[in-house]
């Protein structure tokens, strides 16, 4: 399997409701499709979707991917440049996503999913390295986000990757009350940060036999 890390477009977002959906069922309501229109058209919303390619060769898939992705600008635009098509169907069944919202020098990681069937490949950690190094084109220096105080799997991950717990924020969940820990990691411009980030990456890359890509 190839997968292909992009930024999320308009008609991505029937998918992404869905994953939402599944992965996030007591919070979950109609109004996520609007939600996710709306995020579109914020200024300080950054949203990326992997999407699964079954069947695709894997330089074929790389050489395409920059082709139409280029550069940090087109990302932030998001208008596609001239004579840019759109993506052809296997390269559009999105099994995961991740969201940002950048002020300043601060990101703020909204929310990170894949799809039930999906999970254990892989793909969650790769969208976390994609938002790490997509704040850090931001000119972001830092990243906060919450966790379930439950969800033990999602916080070593996020250890792993250098966040750390500085609160917790009680009653955060509206469905259970359940409190959520705040995790932050403040390192992201310095070298010695980057340098650790790039070797989790390779190392990533290793494990998983299915190819990754990602540019913008």
């Amino acid at each position: 399997m190839v997968c292909i890390i992009r930024p999320m477009k308009q008609k991505d977002i029937a998918q992404v409701a869905e994953i939402d959906r599944e992965a996030f069922p007591s919070n979950w309501s109609s109004f996520s499709y609007m939600s996710y229109t709306q995020e579109l058209g914020n200024p300080l919303a950054y949203y990326i979707v992997a999407c699964a390619q079954e069947r695709a060769k894997t330089q074929d898939a790389g050489n395409t991917l920059k082709r139409k992705l280029g550069s940090v600008k087109q990302f932030l635009s998001r208008k596609p440049s001239p004579g840019e098509k759109e993506y052809d169907a296997d390269e559009d069944y999105v099994v995961g996503f991740a969201g940002l919202r950048v002020i300043l020098k601060e990101a703020h990681l909204v929310s990170i999913a894949t799809r039930d069937e999906y999970r254990g490949q892989g793909i969650g950690e790769r969208l976390l390295i994609s938002v790490i190094e997509l704040a850090a084109k931001l000119s972001a220096s830092i990243i906060a986000l919450e966790a379930r105080v439950s969800n033990k799997g999602a916080q070593a991950l996020y250890k792993k990757y250098g966040f750390r717990e500085v609160g917790i924020r009680r009653a955060y969940y509206s469905d259970d009350g359940e409190d959520a820990v705040l995790m932050e990691v403040n390192t992201i411009a310095l070298a010695s940060f980057q340098s650790n980030l790039q070797r989790l990456k390779q190392a990533h890359s290793k494990k998983w036999t299915h190819k990754f890509y990602s540019s913008w």
